[in-house]
């Protein structure tokens, strides 16, 4: 009766430490609360699975309890119960993952007007890349990666030459507007998170790896690296600022670009 009892506390300690918990789901700040709903439902169909095993195990204890002259039933296999469970285990299978995938095909569809920002991840910082005036970002090469060009641009490309390059500082984004988020590594793997944003994907060197989302609130957002890679991973942080058209291109004017910053487009202009 003890065990029991114990059972059916944890239970109603559990809904009511969901149900009165401060801690809940971040202000979103994107399109991507289908996310937020697919959570919830992951919430409501596990918790139901919770309640029911455990209430049902309580049950157990207190039926089936230990009585004198009581004999136990022996009933290896029970046909009819078995084909339940699997029906009603398929069903909760189904429920969890459908609406998993129909997000998924959302998150990895890009709206064909959305601007590409390059995020890259190195130990233990994010740099950012946007294309320049051609609306082109130019191509990359891990042997380029030296001091002068941390993000290893080839300085041979034309359409490089003119991409903001954002080493170690806020990234900009325009409000309301779509961005497809374009992930690469230097060294390990990273993992490029905003909160707000449930937007998120890991970064895998040798790999370009993308999400996209719409920021819908103004404001600076930190972004953390989610995937554990090293000793400085805690302090793997930056932010992104959110602001309106004017405001962006304000701050991109400012910006220098990759032929500004980098010694190795001049000689290669030079060669040319």
């Amino acid at each position: 009766m003890a065990v029991a009892l114990a059972l059916v506390l944890i239970v109603i300690g559990s809904v009511a430490f969901h149900l009165l918990s401060p801690w809940w789901l971040t202000p979103i700040a994107s399109n991507w609360r289908y996310i937020d709903d697919t959570i919830v439902l992951t919430f409501w169909i596990t918790g139901a699975g919770f309640i029911i095993v455990i209430l049902f195990m309580a049950f157990c204890l207190f039926r089936f309890r230990h009585k004198e002259g009581r004999q136990a039933a022996y009933e290896p296999e029970n046909r009819g119960v078995e084909i339940w469970l699997a029906m009603v285990t398929a069903m909760g299978v189904v429920a969890l993952l459908a609406p998993g995938l129909l997000v998924w095909s959302q998150f990895i569809t890009v709206p064909k007007d959305a601007a590409e920002v390059e995020v890259v991840g190195q130990q233990w910082q994010w740099s950012f890349r946007l294309p320049g005036r051609d609306g082109k970002l130019g191509v990359s090469d891990t042997k380029f990666v030296d001091s002068d060009n941390p993000l290893g641009l080839n300085p041979d490309d034309p359409n490089g030459r003119d991409d903001v390059v954002i080493v170690g500082a806020d990234l900009h984004l325009p409000l309301g507007k779509p961005v497809k988020v374009l992930l690469r590594s230097i060294d390990v793997v990273h993992d490029f998170y905003v909160p707000e944003f449930r937007a998120k994907m890991d970064s895998v060197p040798g790999l370009v790896s993308y999400f996209w989302f719409i920021p819908t609130r103004a404001g600076t957002f930190e972004s953390l690296c989610a995937a554990f890679c090293g000793v400085g991973h805690p302090q793997m942080r930056a932010n992104v600022v959110v602001e309106s058209e004017d405001g962006f291109q304000e701050w991109l004017r400012k910006q220098h670009t990759f032929a500004q910053s980098s010694p190795q487009t001049t000689k290669a202009a030079a060669r040319r």
